[in-house]
């Protein structure tokens, strides 16, 4: 079986993961989260690495879960079990993330966005919080999405499940940059040049000092967003949204207008 999360660690620190499974636009497929943590723990383990870059092949960044795969998914199944544990090794990461999108981001893939320490995207990205719309809560990715947005816009962009710019993520804490596509390379390059100057061990007790801000514990809040997550996954709500997706048609639970 073909890869679809490639590891590559140059002599200047950087360590780049790149998503590769473009024909479902770089969905969390069972497959892509194994080998997306391995890699993660890879960096982690290497001396050497000193910046840990995201990056992705494709028009999209990452559509958020593989709903082909969850549309049969019970509560206990891998539908969104797996995926707690990529977002806390980002979020933890001794060594700073760098998010780079060339493309848009969903659901838990905004979630990975905003678990990086760095995000940059092109001018042309767009970002949605699609869940309700699906009959799904975005409760898993909402551990690490909720510390970098404003409050009024999280609970604007959660509810209505609107497509927002990357203008307005700059805006509301989700991104640090958005840059042309053509300064897109460099953008990245500046921010992994500037992080390669720390001490390793100042940076990592930077960063958990700034995690500290905090109050509540992580793994407390992704055990309770996971029992929140995978039950609305099983439920009669979720798969008719999950259904209906697949079928490309509106939910039953859209008005139909009698016009």
């Amino acid at each position: 079986m073909a890869e679809l999360v490639h590891y590559v660690s140059t002599d200047n620190g950087v360590a780049t993961i790149t998503l590769d499974s473009p024909h479902n636009r770089n969905a969390l497929s069972a497959q892509l989260r194994r080998e997306l943590r391995d890699h993660l723990a890879t960096a982690a383990g290497d001396d050497a690495v000193r910046v840990i870059v995201l990056d992705h092949t494709g028009p999209v960044f990452c559509a958020g879960m593989d709903l082909k795969e969850a549309g049969g998914a019970g509560s206990s199944t891998d539908g969104v079990n797996e995926f707690p544990e990529i977002l806390t090794r980002i979020w933890t990461s001794e060594k700073p993330v760098v998010a780079k999108l060339a493309g848009p981001a969903r659901a838990g893939g905004v979630g990975m966005v905003a678990a990086a320490d760095i995000a940059v995207a092109v001018t042309d990205a767009t970002f949605a919080f699609t869940e309700v719309r699906l009959g799904l809560v975005p409760a898993v990715i909402s551990v690490t999405v909720l510390p970098r947005l404003l409050p009024r816009a999280a609970h604007e962009l959660f509810l209505t499940g609107e497509k927002f710019t990357a203008e307005r993520a700059v805006a509301i804490g989700l991104l640090n940059a958005a840059v042309p596509a053509d300064q897109l390379d460099a953008e990245v390059n500046r921010y992994t040049g500037m992080l390669a100057l720390g001490g390793p061990t100042a940076l990592a007790a930077t960063k958990e000092m700034l995690r500290r801000a905090r109050s509540a514990d992580l793994a407390d809040d992704f055990a309770d967003m996971l029992e929140l997550s995978a039950g609305f996954f099983a439920g009669a709500e979720g798969q008719e949204g999950i259904a209906a997706f697949a079928q490309k048609r509106a939910p039953t639970w859209v008005p139909v207008s009698e016009g």
